[in-house]
């Protein structure tokens, strides 16, 4: 099937593009589309230009890097000299004494609230309202689901509803409220009911009345104040909710008639266009940019059958309360929307100029700006964002001289659509090694606009694997985690941030929690990030925003924050220790073996989703059958290992070959149950996953900074051409 072109000036579009652009993003804005295009043309010449020289550099640093380590094969790896080298060549640049980050009209979910932050597909509709609608999420519900509480006792997750297990729940609950907010020597255990006099709120218990020891505490209220539906509560700028009703299947059988405890959760969301997407040509990609147009003007619905039922599914709208002191006021409802821009590396032929094609985040960046500016336009309790902002992340970006681009970029983008000078803000994914050397530099660059840093440690692992692929062996994925630049990497991102000022300004974030199955060893071990300073960290969905959320009542992080701000920062070169295998160390043929089978496994189990169907990112049981979010930063660590491994000659390609086929049996095994799944063990030589697979392998060293999305997006445009055809038939 060929596509239809449109010809605006020098610019070939892709028909699905353009008329999404002028009839519906340009739709309601005072932008004729003749002016939008002649703008726009010249905006793509110019920084095609930039992007092009930007990566020719990346390539070149590439080069120098090989090159030092090749020269050096048989010697003993000199920390000194390799310190030294990376500052000649500009590759590290010198620390700047002062930073400040001053950036304007931020709104509180980054600036002043810590919470969970939800990642989610773009092109997903469903997907992006849940997370839209993350904002609160029932404790209830996420305890009663997942493996924090136990099965014993007959408290298994059983049937519609185990009153066992509800009960279990329930005292769950109570005890969170007595650790969060307590009452003045008596329990919410004891509870009866709730109400509001004198603008403090009241808890009748078995042992008399009491009130919140911190009375502060009390937001306000639903209902009546002797007869409330409804209590909010804050603590650490986040919220709870306290549903009462006497008829809901919960609440008529508890002792103050509580049905539910609702968590302030995912009080932001990236909705994202990159790493959790497989969008590869103009078809997609309008999905994907209809969706958070929708997203902006507060009008995107879905609808899907459970049951017997059709639900429907919208934006939920914010809720008016009574304020402690009787004032009217707001709560909420909604997370605030930041979109994800796919990288600098990816070009596309959706618009091209002179026959050539040109950077796909240059097109993100001006569409996902323009459906941004109806966000601005809206009524004031409908906006996105109150403060008058357009949040997009960067990801991938190399060095300060990338991040100044974007700046810049953006300021060009503004003066096109007539925006106020900052209204669009940056959230710089600190992912790759040269941009995580320079942080401090990198946020100098944007800090006017920066809002966000956050440590992506598995493309910048990724990142870390392919920079020193010549440099000798990795050490096993299941050992990097424990490596020292790992360390000092997710260090300095707190220190350089602190340091820049973010603190009031912007979000200091930490990466996914991988396991989202597994949400009782979430509760235990992801407290760790804001005991680290991070303002946010990333969830894989809204039940574990709710559960995460917990930590931020547990952790005040800008208490935690003001105390970092006077450390001495983290060594850069801590980062610059290689993670290569000891000299002298050999590992076991059964070591060997277990590495390759699990990255082999893992590679085929998110290549076939991605390739066959379209999947960017999703629930994937590796080689145990434990369920793991996968995305393209994942696949880039698994891909680039086994490359490093044939490079250096701790495996072969019979090797890699023999294990690929194994356990391409074993995904199709695993993903029998789906009926869109498409097998690839029946003919390995003819599956295009497979083969995708194998060219990540045995192609990895060629693929700039080992990404994956080349190959990808190739054999996945060559799966959607096979199946139309088989469906033309």
């Amino acid at each position: 099937m060929s596509s239809q072109k449109t010809i605006r000036g020098p610019l070939e579009i892709e028909s699905a593009l353009s008329s999404f652009i002028e009839t519906k993003a340009l739709d309601g804005l005072a932008i004729e589309p003749q002016e939008f295009w002649d703008k726009f043309g010249a905006f793509l010449k110019e920084y095609k230009t930039l992007a092009d020289q930007f990566l020719k550099t990346r390539d070149d640093i590439q080069s120098l890097i090989d090159q030092w380590h090749i020269e050096r094969r048989d010697q003993a790896h000199d920390e000194d000299s390799y310190n030294s080298f990376l500052n000649d060549i500009g590759y590290i640049l010198p620390r700047p004494n002062t930073v400040s980050v001053n950036t304007n009209n931020v709104d509180p979910e980054i600036a002043a609230v810590a919470a969970p932050q939800l990642v989610v597909p773009i092109d997903n509709a469903r997907y992006a309202l849940n997370a839209a609608n993350a904002r609160w999420g029932s404790l209830y519900d996420a305890l009663y689901g997942t493996d924090i509480i136990s099965d014993a006792d007959g408290a298994e997750a059983t049937g519609p509803y185990n009153p066992k297990r509800g009960a279990k729940v329930i005292e769950y609950t109570r005890t969170l409220l007595d650790k969060h907010f307590p009452l003045d020597s008596l329990s919410h255990k004891d509870s009866h009911s709730y109400r509001i006099v004198n603008q403090n709120l009241v808890v009748a218990t078995t042992n008399g009345d009491g009130t919140l020891l911190d009375k502060e505490q009390f937001i306000g209220y639903t209902g009546d104040m002797d007869n409330p539906d409804s209590i909010f509560l804050c603590k650490n700028n986040l919220h709870i909710e306290i549903i009462i009703d006497a008829k809901d299947q919960i609440g008529s059988t508890d002792s103050a008639n509580i049905a539910d405890v609702m968590v302030e959760s995912a009080v932001s969301t990236i909705m994202d266009c990159e790493d959790s997407v497989a969008t590869v040509d103009a078809e997609d990609k309008v999905t994907a940019y209809a969706n958070w147009l929708g997203l902006m003007k507060g009008t995107l619905e879905t609808s899907f059958v459970k049951g017997s039922q059709t639900i429907i599914r919208k934006l939920n709208p914010d809720s008016a309360i009574t304020l402690a002191n009787g004032e009217q006021g707001t709560i909420r409802r909604r997370s605030l929307l930041l979109v994800r821009n796919v990288g600098m590396h990816l070009t596309t032929d959706m618009i091209t100029i002179d026959g050539e094609g040109v950077h796909e985040t240059l097109i993100d960046a001006v569409v996902t700006t323009l459906c941004g500016m109806h966000d601005l336009i809206k009524a004031e309790h409908l906006k996105n964002s109150p403060a008058g902002s357009i949040y997009i992340v960067k990801p991938k970006m190399h060095g300060p001289d990338e991040v100044a681009m974007a700046d810049k970029m953006f300021s060009t983008i503004e003066s096109m659509l007539s925006l106020n000078p900052n209204t669009i803000k940056i959230g710089i994914m600190d992912e790759e090694r040269r941009t995580s050397l320079n942080l401090l530099a990198c946020i100098e660059a944007a800090s006017e606009r920066v809002v966000f840093i956050n440590t992506g440690f598995l493309d910048r692992t990724g990142d870390e694997i392919h920079t020193s692929m010549e440099a000798g062996p990795v050490v096993p994925k299941t050992e990097m985690k424990t490596q020292q630049w790992l360390t000092a990497y997710e260090d300095i991102n707190v220190d350089e941030g602190l340091k820049a000022g973010l603190l009031g300004h912007g979000q200091i974030g930490k990466g996914m929690w991988a396991r989202p199955d597994d949400m009782a060893d979430m509760l235990e071990e992801k407290v760790s990030h804001p005991l680290a300073g991070a303002s946010c960290a990333w969830v894989p969905s809204p039940t574990a925003a709710t559960l995460h959320a917990l930590h931020y009542f547990d952790v005040n992080v800008s208490d935690v924050q003001r105390s970092f701000e006077d450390r001495e920062l983290t060594s850069r070169e801590l980062m610059l220790q290689i993670p290569i295998l000891e000299a002298g160390r050999e590992l076991s043929p059964q070591e060997i073996n277990s590495e390759l089978r699990n990255n082999a496994q893992g590679i085929l189990g998110y290549v076939s989703r991605w390739v066959g169907q379209g999947v960017g990112c999703s629930k994937v049981p590796d080689i145990n059958d434990v369920q793991l979010m996968e995305d393209r930063a994942t696949l880039r660590i698994s891909s680039q290992h086994i490359t490093n491994w044939l490079h250096h000659g701790v495996i072969t390609e019979e090797q890699i070959e023999s294990t690929m086929q194994e356990m391409a049996a074993l995904v199709d095994d695993q993903n029998s149950d789906d009926p869109d799944y498409i097998p690839m063990s029946d003919d390995l030589s003819e599956s295009i996953s497979f083969q995708a697979a194998l060219a990540l392998i045995f192609e990895g060293r060629d693929q700039p900074n080992g990404y994956t999305e080349f190959l990808l997006t190739e054999r996945r445009q060559r799966m959607k051409a096979s199946l139309r055809k088989s469906s033309d038939i």
